[in-house]
C-alpha cells in the first residue's frame, strides 16, 4: 500500500484504541466476583479478555476461558452484578490513549467524517465518550447493540459507509483486535491498528493490517482526503 491513502470516513475502535478502559473493566470485574464470593481476576488477565462485548468478558472472568461456557446460572447472577458496577464506575479510571485527542482534532482539520464503532453497549458507549471528552468528535456513534450484527461482522463498517455516502475503500477503520482487521477486510476497507490495546495479549504486527500505528495522531499523517 502506497501511503498516504486517499480516504474520506474514518471509522475508529473504542476500547485499546481510543479509551484505556481496562482499569474500569477490572474494577467490575473485581467486585463482581466479591459479591459472587470468587477470587479476583489480575488485570494483565483482563485485558486479553476485552473485545467481545461485556457478557463475554463477563463469562470469561468466570471461567478462566476466551470461549468457555459458565454454568448458567452463576452467569444469570452475574451478568447483571457486573453490569450494575461498569455502569456505576464506567470512566472512573478510563482515559484516551496518548495521541488520541490530537489525532481526532487533525482528522476533524482535514474534513474526513469521523465515527466510533465499538462492541460495548451503547449504555456504556455514550457516557463514556461523555464523561472523557470524545464524544463530540464523532457525526456517528455505533454501539455492540445498535444494529442486528457487530464487529467481525463488516455490518458496522458498511452502515458507515452509506451513512456517510462513501465507499469500503474509502474508509478506513483504526482498531487494535483481530475483531477490527477482520470486519474491516470483510466489508473491504483498510485498516490501521495501534499496537498498545488489548488483542487478547497477541501483538497487532500478525494481523492482517495495512499499517500498525503508535498512535492516531500517526495515523492521520499516513491519510489524505480523497
Amino acid at each position: 500500500m502506497n501511503f498516504p491513502i486517499k480516504i474520506r470516513a474514518v471509522v475508529i475502535d473504542l476500547d485499546g484504541t481510543l479509551l484505556d478502559t481496562a482499569p474500569d473493566l477490572a474494577h467490575a470485574a473485581e467486585l463482581m466476583m466479591a459479591e459472587l464470593g470468587l477470587p479476583p481476576v489480575p488485570l494483565a488477565t483482563i485485558k486479553t479478555y476485552i473485545g467481545n462485548g461485556v457478557a463475554r468478558l463477563v463469562k470469561r472472568v468466570l471461567t478462566g476461558s476466551m470461549d468457555a461456557e459458565p454454568d448458567a446460572t452463576l452467569f444469570a447472577r452475574a451478568y447483571p452484578i457486573y453490569q450494575k458496577h461498569y455502569g456505576a464506575h464506567v470512566s472512573l479510571h478510563s482515559r484516551p490513549f496518548p495521541g488520541v485527542v490530537e489525532g481526532l482534532q487533525a482528522l476533524r482539520a482535514m474534513g474526513l467524517h469521523v465515527a466510533c464503532i465499538t462492541n460495548k453497549a451503547e449504555v456504556f458507549t455514550l457516557p463514556l465518550l461523555r464523561d472523557t471528552g470524545l464524544l463530540d468528535y464523532f457525526e456517528l456513534v455505533l454501539s455492540g447493540d445498535t444494529l442486528p450484527k457487530r464487529k467481525p461482522d463488516p455490518l458496522p463498517l458498511l452502515h458507515a459507509c452509506r451513512h456517510f455516502d462513501v465507499e469500503p475503500g474509502e474508509l478506513l477503520l483504526i482498531g487494535d483486535s483481530l475483531n477490527d482487521t477482520q470486519a474491516a477486510r470483510a466489508a473491504g476497507s483498510p485498516v490501521f491498528c495501534v499496537p498498545y490495546g488489548y488483542n487478547r495479549g497477541r501483538p497487532v504486527a500478525e494481523l492482517d493490517q495495512d499499517a500498525v500505528v503508535p498512535s492516531l495522531l500517526e495515523a492521520a499523517q499516513l491519510i489524505t482526503k480523497a
